[in-house]
């Protein structure tokens, strides 16, 4: 049986944008220590990464103002950030409890769930988000990755198709529905779909190693050769390019090559080479 090298792949790449799009429009001062100069200063310091000042000053603003659904929302996204992911979860709900509308609070709190694996409590968030706003782009990247997560494979394209009629300049949506057309065996379509991510992101590692991998399930060695080689140009000490460059080359009769590429992978650190180099590098 063919054994290739895979890290995870599954990407939910604009996600950390929306983890910090914190609320930058500042609410008007007035007096000195009111709710929204502490919801103010609070956004300064999450600017400035200073986690634990912006924390204090959202809960002092929520204090003072228990209705301050962006305070809520802000310290959220501040708790995600250092993983307390029960709490941020809660303060997302305190949010929506105060403003049933509010979108981002509904689509972070949507991939944290999405994170824990409660999965079909992401999806309601995602759906929730979708329903207020039915351009959001990336909620629907983000539920079809939860779809997918639940081999539900045909739901998991239709969102990424809408994700990419949305927005047909992402990358994201492309390699996602390129990982899911790989996994059903439609190479083509999923070299159209890394081809495409790949015109975007240029740096894109990943799309050259799955783009790779579709062209040996082709027999196109000499061109899976290309994109791992060009992987390694990214990434010179990727174990998962030279173990997989290897593969192929091995596939084209390049024995020579093909074992010092097993050789570099094994000792980066990819263990299924060992038992390679002895099948094949005697």
């Amino acid at each position: 049986m063919e054994h290739f090298y895979i890290r995870k792949f599954i990407m939910l790449k604009h996600i950390t944008y929306f983890l910090l799009l914190f609320q930058l429009a500042f609410i008007g001062m007035v007096n000195a220590q009111t709710a929204d100069e502490l919801y103010n200063t609070g956004i300064e310091k999450l600017k400035l990464e200073d986690y634990k000042g912006a924390v204090i000053d959202f809960t002092n603003a929520i204090k003072m103002n228990p209705k301050h659904a962006k305070a809520y929302y802000n310290r959220g996204v501040v708790k995600n950030i250092l993983k307390d992911y029960k709490g941020a979860i809660q303060d997302y709900t305190n949010a929506i409890a105060i403003n049933p509308r509010y979108e981002n609070a509904y689509y972070n709190r949507g991939f944290i769930k999405s994170e824990l694996k409660s999965y079909k409590c992401a999806i309601e968030d995602f759906d929730k988000v979708i329903q207020l706003n039915p351009q959001y782009a990336y909620a629907y990247n983000n539920r079809g990755s939860v779809k997918k997560d639940l081999k539900d494979y045909k739901g998991a394209i239709a969102d990424y198709d809408k994700a990419i009629e949305i927005n047909p300049h992402d990358e994201t949506p492309y390699f996602n529905r390129g990982i899911v057309k790989y996994e059903g065996k439609d190479y083509k379509g999923a070299i159209y779909d890394f081809t495409t991510t790949l015109s975007f992101d240029p740096q894109f590692e990943d799309a050259y190693i799955i783009q790779g991998l579709c062209r040996m399930k082709l027999k196109d060695y000499t061109g899976a050769i290309k994109d791992f080689t060009k992987a390694i140009e990214l990434i010179p000490r990727d174990e998962t390019a030279y173990y997989n460059r290897g593969k192929a080359e091995l596939l084209d009769g390049d024995k020579e090559t093909a074992c010092a590429d097993l050789n570099k992978a094994r000792e980066l650190g990819a263990f299924a080479a060992s038992e390679e180099i002895k099948k094949s590098c005697k």
